[in-house]
């Protein structure tokens, strides 16, 4: 075998699209497990910005339990580790190419965590966000203001929303998709007409949804064209003391403040697998008892994961 034959083989003479494409079908654990090491070329593969264009972090959960008092949860420092190590080697690589990042729901991330992604990811359009146990007021604010470009964010639902609301309205001009995995109160229907009343996008579905609440979204949000209420317990509160109604279908007043939408999305089935589990779960659906990937869908293509 001749020294051609040997120089063809070696790892820094592979053609580095066809490493990209390779690299393509890598999740981020295999993306950060050393490959860029193995030689200047993978390097430069590695780095390339089609791998990057999306941080998909939703195979990363926390190994968490319960406590009593704030933040309502103890991370396992080793799973605090092995997100900071991911994290640390995934944007170094992505020089500032992130345009999407993706938390999965139950990783508890740090505002440290959270304030070192958002410097590193200016470029950002898309969030998925994970728990907000761990992440104050100051550290969600810090980053919002770096994501200028954002557009779309998913969220768990929030117990006190305006700040958010309002830093998003503040700092993030082309800002126009909102999911919200959580409840929707008047309270929290009324903070989103107040402060993202140009919203075009809005998915809030599996979940408890009072009818004044989703008035008030139809009332107040002169740019919404899409809504998703799909799987929803919708329900009518009268009187002091409020006494809940459960309501079986749309009423005609609903519908006619939505027929200026282009799409509006509902499922109110008895027949519905999810509509059973969001009634079940008493309108907060448990997403961890059910199939992994579930929590990704949504009717609304652009929201989907």
């Amino acid at each position: 075998m001749d020294s051609t034959e040997l120089d063809v083989r070696r790892w820094e003479n592979m053609d580095i699209d066809v490493l990209v494409q390779i690299f393509q079908s890598f999740d981020i654990i295999q993306l950060t497990s050393g490959i860029a090491h193995v030689c200047s070329t993978w390097r430069l593969a590695a780095c390339d910005p089609l791998l990057w264009n999306t941080l998909d972090l939703s195979l990363l959960k926390s190994n968490f339990i319960k406590i009593p008092l704030e933040p309502y949860v103890y991370v396992h420092g080793r799973s605090d580790k092995t997100l900071t190590r991911v994290l640390k080697i995934a944007l170094s690589l992505s020089r500032g190419s992130i345009q999407t990042l993706i938390f999965h729901h139950s990783l508890y991330v740090s505002d440290d965590q959270l304030t070192y992604t958002a410097e590193r990811c200016p470029r950002l359009k898309r969030l998925v966000m994970p728990a907000w146990n761990r992440i104050k007021k100051t550290g969600i604010c810090k980053a919002i203001r770096l994501w200028k470009d954002l557009e779309s964010l998913t969220m768990p639902s929030i117990a006190n929303p305006p700040y958010l609301m309002e830093e998003i309205s503040k700092s993030c001009k082309k800002f126009s998709e909102l999911k919200v995995m959580g409840p929707c109160d008047l309270f929290f229907a009324s903070t989103l007409t107040a402060f993202l009343p140009n919203l075009k996008v809005l998915s809030i579905r599996c979940t408890v949804l009072p009818k004044d609440a989703l008035i008030i979204l139809l009332d107040g949000l002169h740019q919404l064209e899409v809504l998703n209420i799909s799987h929803c317990v919708l329900v009518e509160t009268s009187g002091p003391p409020a006494q809940k109604k459960y309501l079986n279908q749309i009423d005609e007043l609903i519908l006619q403040k939505a027929s200026r939408l282009h799409q509006f999305l509902t499922c109110m089935s008895e027949a519905c697998i999810m509509c059973e589990r969001t009634k079940s779960d008493e309108g907060l659906v448990r997403w961890y008892k059910y199939e992994e990937e579930l929590w990704k869908v949504d009717e609304v293509k652009s929201l989907a994961i």
